[in-house]
């Protein structure tokens, strides 16, 4: 291995800690992670300084812990308590609560069985797509 590839890049360190760019990046700039700058005065990270992360997060409960974030490929995933489950014919209608966000979901009913979800369970929205409407609520 070359003494460039011992390093990584902001991008590559974030995915492997489970996190997004912008937390890694402030992360960087208030001195929670150290890093290396190359000739061109971007960051570099050592794989041994996140270890520290990966302690602290084998150390967390399973449900908070970012691991199973490491473990799905979409990165927008919000956790939080299952409201509503409503089963009829093929599909299920779940909501979630998300802080004081509600996410509703539409899965098939073996899926909502399958998860044997039931009100007060924690549960994640995992959403992958890509298109994002926005509607304009002022006037």
């Amino acid at each position: 291995m070359s003494a460039q590839r011992q390093f990584l890049t902001p991008r590559e360190a974030a995915r492997m800690l489970g996190i997004s760019y912008p937390t890694i990046k402030n992360w960087i700039l208030n001195g929670k992670l150290k890093t290396v700058l190359t000739p061109g005065g971007h960051h570099r990270l050592t794989a041994s300084s996140l270890k520290p992360f990966f302690k602290a997060d084998a150390e967390r409960p399973e449900t908070e812990s970012r691991a199973r974030y490491r473990r799905v490929s979409g990165r927008n995933q919000l956790a939080g308590k299952v409201v509503s489950v409503r089963i009829e014919g093929l599909l299920a209608e779940i909501i979630l609560a998300i802080g004081e966000a509600h996410i509703t979901s539409i899965i098939t009913a073996s899926a909502a069985r399958e998860l044997n979800l039931k009100k007060g369970d924690t549960a994640a929205a995992l959403i992958k797509s890509t298109d994002v409407m926005i509607e304009r609520l002022d006037d």
